[in-house]
Formats: structure tokens, C-alpha cells, sequence
């Protein structure tokens, strides 16, 4: 849309929040995570110092109320988000269990007077949670089934609990899924079909189509006409499954029965691990006893109040390396309804995905485009070739961070990964890196102790900002895209405004020597 390369070079140079203005001192631990509501007006912050703290965003931004989770055995907050209109703050901590256990939790307050209007339980922590509407919003949790198998289920809760009547469900299971190799799902987020045909950026196409023919990940289209329940990469194909007849189940059945002969006899060679074998036999249970993937995952007119259930799992070890999506359907958008979910036959356990991108390396990071037409995925990247024979001992991960982007109208990978930012924890240590998008911006931390810009249109780095310390999290202003803030664990949170914003702040406040000026005159006189 720029007039001229001249144009569009003072763009580049001249709107890109790279200015410090402000630094907010006000936790007292690391800060890890930071939000910002739909008007702009205010920002909320997570650390490990406990607490949530709410920000007016004005011209010198200020402390407007902080909440302290010890209380309520939290350990410390680590993310939050504001529901569509704002008077509601979705806050995620990790919470403190009998027998010191780890768990997760999720808190809503009331931005009205700030009160906790509930809490809700969120397993394993790093599900994180999110908002599904004005006042649903989706937790996690996880069913231990062996040592490297497991269940999670995504729960649908009413943010009012409290308040409901007893005749009201106030909880809904929306999706049950099956892990294999010690995955579990983490990270949910929700992405809003509706908004696709009406782009703030759409990237170009030709770029798509070169992006994805050099591109390591593998985008796996589940609801075609055959019912593979889950995407293999090509380390481990399993071609028998992709090929079940409609009597799938009976197949499904004799193949468990062949198979236990099989060890019986002692015919299985070469002799399969403890973990292989757990794995092999929750592969051939779970083939008729999961619902069959949604046909048609792509979005239409007809569709358009779809909504897709985004999140990071993983088939081949517990690192999350894929990245899941499920359609939610409008019917499935509310609590009420039986409080097990749909109806579904009495062997359909679990819940089939409706699509997957493997990512061939550590998500350590993921955020849509304001529009949700994009999702951009930090990773850390596995050895090419590497194959995996242990679930508990994942690859080692690259210091380089890729920033994936995918056309989620498409299931395409759109842009050739951007890099730049860098990170240094192995795999067992490695934690979430936050980013943000604008409409020609992208954001993220690192560990390399700055928060790096790229421009959306060129994939190119526009600047690099300091901290003492690792960078956490970015969020860009959702109506002023040259505000930016980021989040180290130095317990800062700094602000950053572009240099024409800085100018046009400055020339608005009177200057100094001028009233110095008019008071010497006015004592001369």
C-alpha cells in the first residue's frame, strides 16, 4: 500500500517502537508474561514474584492494582489474557499441591473491582488456558494411562461459577486426545475463523509456494477421506493405519489379538522395549476407539462462525515438536448440553485431531496475527536427519530460534522461517518464549537478552532491544502498533515507542528554556 520506496523506507525507519521511554520497576522477580486488553487502555503483567499486576496504559504508564496469588498456594502467575470486551481477566499459575505437587490453575477476576470471580484447576500448567468467548474459557487436564501414555482433556468452563444456578452446567468437556511417547497437550489458544476473509496483511502467494517446498515442516491434512487418527513423520510410518476399511474396529481388534500372539510366541524381532511395546499396543487399541476427523477442515462461508482449538503436542517424544487444531463448532461453544460433551458411540473414547504441522524441532513459542488469519511459531530445530528411539531423550535442540508463519486459511507454511534471536537452555530446562504481531509487525524475546521486530511484509530484523537479563515476553498495542513492551527476567517491563511518536510527545510539552524565558521577563518587568 506505500506510495514510494521513500515512503516506505520512513515507515521501516520512522514507526518502529524502538525508542526507550519508560521502565516499570514495580515486580520483584521475573516477569514472564505481559497482555494487553482489546481497547489498549490497560495491560496486565505475570511474574514469579506471585502476582498479577493491572497498568493504566496512558502517556506515563501507571500501576493500577496488583493481585497476590500466594494466597491461594500459587507458586507464581505466568500468563493472562482478557476476555473479547475486557471486563474479565483470564490469569494462568502454576499451583502448589498436597505432597508439593505441581499443577496448574486458572484464576478470573472482574475488572470492574478486581474481585476473583473463580478458579479453575489446569493440568499440566503450561496448557496455559484461554478464553473461548465473552465467558467461557478452556482448561486443561491429564489422565496418566501408562508410563508413556496419557489422555488429556480440554474442559470448557463458565467464568461465573459461583454465581450459577444449580441447574446450570458450568463445565463442558470439549475434546478428549490421546498422547503417545510421554506428549502431552500444552499451549492452547483459540483462532477466530471469521476474520479471514478481511486480512490486515495477506502475504504473498508465490513466496507461500517457494516457502513451502524448502520448508522442514510437514502440514498433515486429517479430515480427507481416510481415517488415520494421527500424522506420522516419515521417521516412523505406520502405512496400516491409513488403510482401515469401514469394519476399521474388527480390523483394529484382530490386529491387538495378532500382536499379543505374536509376543507370546516370542515371532516379535528384534525384541521391543518396555516403552516401544506400551506405545505399539496404545496405537492398535486406540484405532476404533477414536472419532473419525471432521471431512473438510478448511474454512467456508457457510463455517464462518467456526472457531479452530490451536495447541503444541507431539507424537515421537514428551518436547512439543506438532502443532494440533481442532475445529470447534457452534454448537460446542457453550456449557450447556450433557457435561461429558457429544454424543458419541460407546467405543469412541477420544477425539481425533482435524489437523497437524510438524514443526521437526522444540515450540517454544507460538501467537496469531491480530486478523488470525496467521500463526507464527518460534522453534528450536532438531539435527535433520535425527531419529528418535527414546520418548524420554528428545533430540538436541539448535541455539537459533526459527520463526515459522502459516496460513491457517490455507494449512500452509507461508514465509521462509525468520531468525535472528537465539536461545541456549537444553531441552529439559527449555521454557516459553512470548511473541506478539501487529499488522506489519512481529515481535519476540530470547535468551540472548533482547526483544527482536521484524517487518511482516520483508521478513526483515528492524531492531534489537536490550535487557539485563533473558527477554520473556513482547506485546504490541492493539490499537497503536508503535507501543511495544517487553518483559525480562532482570523484573523489568520496558516501553518502547517509535521515533515519530517520541517526536510528536515532545513537541506537545512545553520546553524549558521558554518558560525560564517568559519568568526573566516577567521579573524584569
Amino acid at each position: 500500500a506505500a506510495v514510494s520506496w521513500y515512503d516506505e523506507f520512513q515507515r521501516l525507519y520512522d514507526t518502529i517502537p524502538c525508542v526507550e521511554v519508560q521502565v516499570l520497576k514495580e515486580h520483584s522477580d521475573q516477569v514472564l508474561h505481559l497482555s494487553f486488553s482489546h481497547s489498549g487502555c490497560l495491560f496486565a503483567s505475570c511474574s514469579k514474584d506471585c502476582t498479577v499486576k493491572i497498568w493504566s496504559n496512558e502517556l506515563d504508564i501507571s500501576l493500577q492494582h496488583s493481585s497476590n496469588m500466594r494466597p491461594y498456594n500459587w507458586s507464581y502467575t505466568q500468563f493472562s489474557q482478557f476476555n473479547s470486551d475486557d471486563s474479565l481477566l483470564l490469569v494462568s499459575g502454576v499451583f502448589v499441591g498436597p505432597h508439593n505437587s505441581s499443577s496448574g490453575e486458572i484464576a478470573v477476576i472482574s475488572m470492574e473491582n478486581f474481585t476473583l470471580l473463580s478458579r479453575v484447576r489446569n493440568k499440566p500448567y503450561d496448557v496455559f488456558g484461554c478464553w473461548l468467548n465473552e465467558t467461557n474459557l478452556i482448561s486443561g487436564n491429564l489422565h496418566r494411562i501408562g508410563r508413556v501414555t496419557s489422555c488429556s482433556v480440554l474442559w470448557l468452563n463458565n467464568a461465573f461459577q459461583g454465581v450459577e444456578s444449580e441447574n446450570v452446567n458450568v463445565v463442558k468437556r470439549l475434546f478428549k486426545i490421546q498422547n503417545l511417547n510421554a506428549s502431552t497437550i500444552r499451549t492452547v489458544m483459540v483462532a477466530d475463523c471469521s476474520r479471514y476473509d478481511s486480512p490486515d496483511l495477506l502475504l504473498d502467494y508465490e513466496e507461500q509456494l517457494a516457502a513451502s517446498s524448502t520448508s522442514t515442516c510437514q502440514v498433515f491434512d486429517l479430515g480427507s477421506d481416510s481415517e488415520e487418527e494421527e500424522a506420522k513423520p516419515k521417521q516412523a510410518p505406520e502405512p496400516a493405519a491409513q488403510e482401515l476399511p469401514d469394519e476399521g474396529g474388527v480390523v483394529a481388534e484382530d490386529g491387538l489379538q495378532e500382536f499379543f500372539g505374536d509376543i507370546m510366541e516370542g515371532r516379535v524381532r528384534p525384541a521391543m522395549t518396555e516403552m516401544e511395546l506400551e506405545t505399539k499396543v496404545a496405537e492398535l487399541f486406540v484405532r476404533n476407539r477414536t472419532k473419525p476427523p471432521e471431512l473438510n477442515l478448511l474454512p467456508t462461508d457457510s463455517s464462518s462462525k467456526m472457531k479452530y482449538l490451536i495447541f503444541t503436542t507431539g507424537c515421537l517424544t514428551y518436547s512439543p515438536h506438532q502443532i494440533g487444531i481442532k475445529r470447534i463448532l457452534p454448537h460446542q461453544m457453550t456449557t450447556a448440553g450433557p457435561v461429558l460433551g457429544e454424543e458419541r458411540r460407546s467405543d469412541e473414547f477420544f477425539d481425533s485431531l482435524d489437523h497437524v504441522i510438524d514443526i521437526h524441532g522444540h515450540i517454544i513459542g507460538m501467537g496469531l496475527s491480530p486478523d488470525h488469519r496467521y500463526l507464527y511459531v518460534n522453534s528450536r530445530a532438531w539435527p535433520r536427519d535425527c531419529i528418535i528411539s527414546d520418548p524420554m531423550q528428545p533430540p538436541p535442540i539448535a541455539e537459533e530460534i526459527d520463526l515459522h508463519v502459516f496460513d491457517l486459511k490455507t494449512m500452509k507454511e507461508v514465509k521462509r522461517a525468520l531468525r535472528a534471536h537465539r536461545a541456549y537452555t537444553p531441552n529439559e530446562e527449555c521454557f516459553f518464549i512470548f511473541l506478539d504481531v501487529s499488522r506489519d509487525f512481529v515481535a519476540s524475546g530470547a535468551e540472548d537478552r533482547h526483544g527482536y521486530i521484524w517487518d511482516r511484509h520483508y521478513n526483515i530484523c528492524l531492531a534489537k532491544l536490550q535487557h539485563d537479563n533473558v527477554v520473556n515476553s513482547v506485546a504490541f498495542s492493539p490499537v497503536e502498533q508503535e507501543l511495544l513492551l517487553t518483559a525480562s527476567d532482570d523484573a523489568t517491563i520496558k516501553v518502547w515507542r517509535s521515533p515519530r511518536t517520541v517526536r510528536v510527545q515532545h513537541a506537545r510539552k512545553p520546553r524549558p528554556r521558554k518558560l525560564l524565558f517568559s519568568w526573566l521577563m516577567n521579573q524584569n518587568s
